[in-house]
């Protein structure tokens, strides 16, 4: 007799994506959506300094069956580097919230200084229009993007940062970031994990060994901009650490370029060794 079963197909997760709560283009219904299409067991929510999208995000997960995973994105400076640190499995998004209530005004007052500098540079385009683009989610470059293809000063949404904001243009002005360890700590005090998001190539063994010294919990090994040999090094470099795995696509809801919902191929087991850590976190804090 011929056996018809099959296996199940393996779960996938994706543990860093962004939606219209900080500078993504779909609303947070909408990424869990599209996570529930694309088949994926989870995603973790992880706007950028903002938490407000992760109530939709979750009643959308809960009705659609895609697990949200209560996340945040974190802006950090570590050794004379700008560090991105992703908070997941959030246990209290209101320590979270009440903590980025200030930074999130120190966005508006950067995209205020940028927007004062394209006017001197003779380009007219204003607050408003950037706050327009912003919606309620937390200010950022993009939102200036926007405003300028809106407005015609640029032709594509990537020539504004190649010719006026990004690094090292006329209108480029660094933002305001935590220090990695307060960055840490305050994760750690909304009962999250700690994780280096795309680290790239900066993650050597010894930088790794001191950032877990000060309570960094994971790296995030798979990223778009990470190629296989990089992948397979920063596996090896955070096994040895004692540190966990992690990774997501980085998606802002758009259809085109490297960053595709889910196609980081991030295994569930990695979010099973994850929700361990935060669990032994949990008990810690109780």
């Amino acid at each position: 007799m011929t056996d018809t079963t099959t296996a199940p197909a393996p779960a996938f997760v994706d543990l860093q994506v962004h939606s219209t709560a900080s500078d993504g283009a779909l609303p947070p219904a909408a990424v869990v959506q599209a996570a529930a299409e694309a088949g994926l067991y989870a995603i973790a929510l992880t706007d950028h300094d903002s938490v407000e999208g992760l109530p939709e995000a979750i009643e959308a997960g809960s009705r659609l069956g895609v697990r949200i995973v209560p996340g945040v994105e974190l802006s950090s400076h570590f050794e004379g580097e700008e560090l991105h640190l992703l908070g997941l499995h959030l246990a209290n998004l209101e320590a979270m919230r009440e903590a980025l209530l200030e930074f999130q005004g120190q966005r508006v007052r950067r995209a205020e200084r940028i927007v004062a500098t394209l006017n001197t540079h003779g380009i007219p385009v204003t607050m408003e229009a950037v706050l327009a683009e912003a919606g309620t989610g937390a200010v950022g470059r993009p939102h200036i993007a926007r405003a300028l293809l809106a407005g015609g000063w640029v032709r594509e949404f990537r020539e504004a940062f190649d010719k006026w904001i990004g690094w090292g243009r006329p209108a480029y002005m660094a933002k305001e970031t935590f220090d990695v360890a307060d960055a840490i700590a305050l994760v750690h005090r909304a009962g999250g994990i700690a994780v280096w998001a795309h680290p790239g190539e900066l993650a050597t063994p010894a930088r790794i060994a001191r950032l877990a010294a000060l309570g960094l919990d994971a790296v995030e090994v798979l990223h778009p901009s990470h190629p296989p040999y990089l992948v397979q090094r920063l596996v090896e470099n955070t096994e040895q650490a004692g540190l966990l795995p992690s990774g997501g696509s980085d998606w802002h809801g758009t259809h085109d370029g490297p960053r595709k919902l889910g196609g980081q191929l991030v295994p569930k087991i990695w979010l099973d060794w994850q929700d361990a850590k935060a669990a032994q976190r949990a008990a810690a804090l109780s």
